[in-house]
């Protein structure tokens, strides 16, 4: 039998282990932004809650890789701190773009109020108005109620600030007590931000511990507590509001150009890769590097005609054999070593250069010829 495809259900299924439902939690360290995708294991289909532009490759590779069809992305709300990905995947996957409607954004495919269900493949997230931090801010529930994504309403030990942006304080404070805190205390918390390394709470250790409104703090204290903390505007507030009021889509298409010289995608591992077949047809423009063994290239398993042999441990020496001129793509048997070295080509200050994605066993399972090779008879 012949091995999954590495976008097939199966390895979405796989990931997911013993439940049905898949759940990463990615991070922007520059804006200090969480980013969940959620998938239902048995449909592959999931959702993308609060995705940051600046990381649209990383996103749009984890849900090429699990094999996820994207039917929406979800914002917790109009953020001040960073620029949503939501159009830049939309455009990508076909996806919905959801966002609460009294934001009154433009682009937005699917205007979300209090009650509403987005669903994904059997299972679903439940809509809930938590304003406060603004006027459109939404905490997103699992249908289980076992997980709840709280955007900037509520925060680790903390909460979203209530100075601008239609912000107040006293209705934060009974959005999180009467909304949040009446989910159940086992419920896992997922914020839109941390800045201090913590990833997820509870409802029980957030009415317990949080400093602004847990334990016997009632609304004066919170109130005076938000009133007092005199914090500057976000730096980014400029650009991000008005680009989050058209969900992130560009004024200009070259804001979002990628490499120019082929359809290059980044793995989620950041590495840049070339299909097999787009270098098949378009090989004539490009260096093709091979970088195993000797045994290997000259062996029975066979090459590329008109590759140029460098065994890996050997590159970093014969760098200089490398045309300039063209773009560079690496390849090995799995593209395991030519993943390798393409990041060694990086580091040497070369900018067209990609992986061979699935090496010449993804080559060979796609019809295409290799010289020399010999599998034999059966």
């Amino acid at each position: 039998m012949a091995a999954p495809s590495p976008r097939s259900p199966f390895l979405l299924r796989a990931a997911a282990g013993a439940g049905d439902l898949l759940l990463r939690q990615c991070f922007d360290a520059d804006t200090g932004t969480y980013t969940y995708l959620l998938a239902d294991a048995a449909s592959a289909q999931g959702v993308l809650i609060d995705p940051v532009f600046s990381q649209h490759g990383r996103d749009l590779a984890l849900i090429r890789e699990l094999g996820i069809t994207l039917v929406a992305t979800l914002d917790t709300h109009v953020h001040a701190d960073h620029v949503s990905g939501a159009w830049l995947l939309h455009r990508a996957t076909g996806c919905a773009i959801g966002l609460a409607a009294r934001a009154g954004a433009e682009n937005v495919t699917l205007p979300l109020v209090e009650g509403d269900r987005v669903p994904f493949g059997g299972r679903y997230v439940a809509v809930l108005a938590t304003p406060g931090h603004t006027d459109g801010c939404l905490t997103l529930v699992l249908d289980d109620q076992s997980a709840a994504f709280t955007g900037d309403a509520l925060l680790i030990r903390g909460c979203g600030r209530c100075d601008f942006q239609q912000g107040d304080a006293r209705t934060l404070y009974r959005s999180i007590t009467s909304r949040i805190f009446q989910l159940p205390e086992a419920c896992q918390l997922y914020p839109g931000h941390d800045y201090s390394g913590r990833t997820v709470s509870s409802v029980a250790e957030e009415k317990a511990f949080n400093a602004r409104l847990g334990g016997s703090a009632n609304e004066l204290d919170f109130v005076g507590y938000m009133e007092n903390m005199r914090l500057p505007h976000p730096g980014r507030i400029a650009e991000a509001l008005p680009a989050n009021l058209r969900c992130g889509r560009p004024l200009q298409e070259a804001d979002t150009a990628a490499d120019g010289w082929g359809p290059v995608q980044r793995s989620y591992a950041g590495l840049p890769e070339l299909e097999p077949t787009w270098v098949a047809d378009h090989r004539q423009a490009l260096t093709l590097v091979d970088v195993r063994g000797v045994e290997e290239f000259k062996g029975p398993d066979g090459h590329l005609a008109g590759s140029l042999f460098i065994p890996l441990p050997e590159l970093q020496e014969r760098l200089a054999e490398i045309p300039p001129e063209r773009p560079v793509v690496l390849l090995c048997h799995s593209g395991s070593r030519s993943a390798l070295a393409t990041q060694v080509l990086i580091k040497a200050g070369r900018e067209q250069v990609a992986n061979l994605r699935g090496g010449l066993r993804a080559w060979e399972a796609e019809g295409l010829a290799l010289e020399g090779a010999d599998r034999g008879v059966e």
